[in-house]
């Protein structure tokens, strides 16, 4: 029987409290800033990490932040090593999350057609 809360869904976790800390306190990369991590996805050999980030606001450079991310990823990975008790530490994939983008422009297309049945 499957368990409720299987392992790769508990160092996902772990690992996005551990970057968010990184990131605040140990990246020194000034393209990284101003943004959040909003989940991360760990596969299920615990092999590749899928971390997926949304900028604050209008952050003015998206490309810069995720070319930093990038390249600060071989630190972050290292810094979790340090942190995490495993025995082996996921590669890290950064992602850019428009979730926020995109419910914005549903939201704005549902504004501007009125349904069929308020018509009636």
């Amino acid at each position: 029987m499957p368990k409720d809360y299987p392992r790769s869904l508990r160092i996902a976790e772990q690992i996005r409290r551990e970057l968010s800390l990184l990131v605040r306190e140990q990246v020194k990369d000034p393209r990284v800033s101003d943004f959040s991590i909003t989940e991360v996805v760990v596969s299920k050999d615990l092999s590749n990490a899928k971390v997926y980030y949304s900028p604050f606001s209008t952050h003015p450079d998206v490309k810069g932040l995720h070319a930093g991310l990038q390249s600060s990823a071989a630190f972050m990975r290292k810094a979790l090593g340090r942190q995490l008790h495993m025995r082996a530490i996921p590669q890290l994939f950064f992602i850019y999350d428009d979730t926020e983008e995109r419910s914005a422009r549903m939201e704005a297309l549902l504004a501007d057609n009125p349904s069929s049945d308020q018509n009636k």
